[in-house]
């Protein structure tokens, strides 16, 4: 390595290191010895002098120290920089020249021209072949943002390096067209791999966003989940009272069949049968108003496409449809998924149908206790007053 490449390398890591803005994500040190090591790589497969490879290498030195002193026209600053840098050490006037034109190569639209020009050129867009292209872009992309240049979105981002890759840039030198473009080419998929990608995300996003206007806000939802599943545990409750008070009066009932009756033969227990017709009408009636609390009421389960077109039929419930053939609720449930408002007609019928069924049932057992309730009273009652009255010890006391 000559002198003059050694003391550039000095003076381009000190000024990059202690004068460039550390917003410079990209353009920076390291993209600079990275461009200075794909520079020697390509001068080691081309034929040239000595002195035009030194030239080369500094040139790839020094070509972005512009950025020191800000991103506008940063070439020009760099000619300007590595002009009075290179004068300073003696350099020849006609190398330096040489120098800055190939400095002048690496800018974005530059068409170069001479073989050393290709060189640069191709070294300066290098990292368009590494596997670390995706990181080291998203690297230029946070540069920009944060200079206040530009601020793309991952998908603006995106199709700027596609159209870059496919529109805009190429290799000059025969060996970056070899060696390199298989590099470059396997990054242009991986980036069409991620608008792919991106725009499937953006599509899922914007049907979700579709259905979410669409679908039931889910405060509904919830009302309409919440309010069936309390009509059916208060369903439940009113099953379970009604078996408990048939339980209770077939109890009474056989109790009283088996050990009252038989003792109404007896003349002497004459006092016990209006108080046992008494309780045991009581209990019936309380039975037959069990029953009919719990009877299910048998529909015609059967329905039109006139009813479905209509939006009449309620088709979330059993007793509308369990008549029909298959393909014709098939056909029926499809026609009310098209249509939000029937839904929420159909749901809300539900609910209203399983409201009128919970009245009824609750009526009915309220009729339901009170009747037991006065039945045991009054069944009581009389069993004291008959007993007083006309038990036993009375109808002896009248006999003697």
């Amino acid at each position: 390595m000559s002198d003059i490449i050694l003391k550039t390398e000095k003076f381009v890591v000190e000024l990059l290191s202690n004068e460039l803005n550390p917003n410079y994500l990209y353009h920076n040190l390291r993209h600079t010895q990275r461009v200075v090591k794909n520079t020697k790589e390509l001068l080691d497969s081309c034929t040239l002098s000595e002195k035009e490879k030194e030239a080369i290498e500094l040139a790839a030195w020094l070509h972005d120290t512009g950025y020191t002193k800000g991103s506008e026209n940063h070439e020009e600053v760099s000619c300007t920089i590595a002009k009075e840098f290179l004068t300073e050490q003696s350099y020849e006037p006609e190398s330096i020249q040489n120098i800055l034109s190939y400095i002048m190569a690496t800018a974005r639209y530059a068409e170069p021209k001479t073989l050393p020009e290709k060189i640069i050129k191709d070294a300066d867009s290098s990292h368009f072949t590494k596997k670390s292209y995706m990181e080291t872009s998203e690297l230029l992309r946070e540069e920009l943002r944060l200079l206040g240049i530009a601020n793309y979105t991952h998908k603006e981002w995106l199709d700027a390096n596609i159209k870059m890759f496919r529109s805009e840039h190429r290799f000059y030198t025969d060996y970056a067209k070899e060696n390199w473009q298989p590099g470059k080419d396997k990054n242009l998929r991986r980036l069409i791999k991620d608008k792919k990608s991106e725009r499937e995300i953006a599509k899922k996003e914007a049907l979700k966003a579709k259905y979410k206007g669409e679908s039931p806000d889910r405060g509904i939802q919830t009302l309409f989940r919440v309010t069936l599943k309390n009509h059916i545990t208060l369903s439940d409750i009113a099953d379970t009272k009604a078996n408990i008070l048939l339980s209770v009066n077939a109890i009474i009932i056989s109790l009283a069949l088996s050990n009252l009756i038989p003792k109404l033969d007896n003349p002497s227990n004459d006092y016990l049968i209006y108080p046992t017709v008494i309780f045991v009408v009581f209990s019936v009636i309380s039975m037959i108003l069990a029953v009919l609390a719990t009877r299910p009421n048998v529909t015609s389960g059967e329905f039109t496409k006139e009813d479905v077109e209509q939006k009449k039929v309620n088709l979330l419930f059993f007793g509308n449809f369990h008549k029909m053939k298959l393909e014709d609720y098939e056909w029926a449930i499809n026609e009310l998924v098209k249509d939000k408002e029937y839904i929420y007609s159909s749901l809300t019928k539900d609910l209203y149908f399983l409201g009128l069924v919970l009245n009824k049932k609750y009526k009915l057992l309220r009729w339901t206790y009170t009747i037991f309730m006065i039945g045991m009273v009054v069944s009581v009652i009389a069993f004291a007053i008959f007993f007083k009255f006309f038990g036993p010890e009375r109808t002896l006391a009248m006999v003697s």
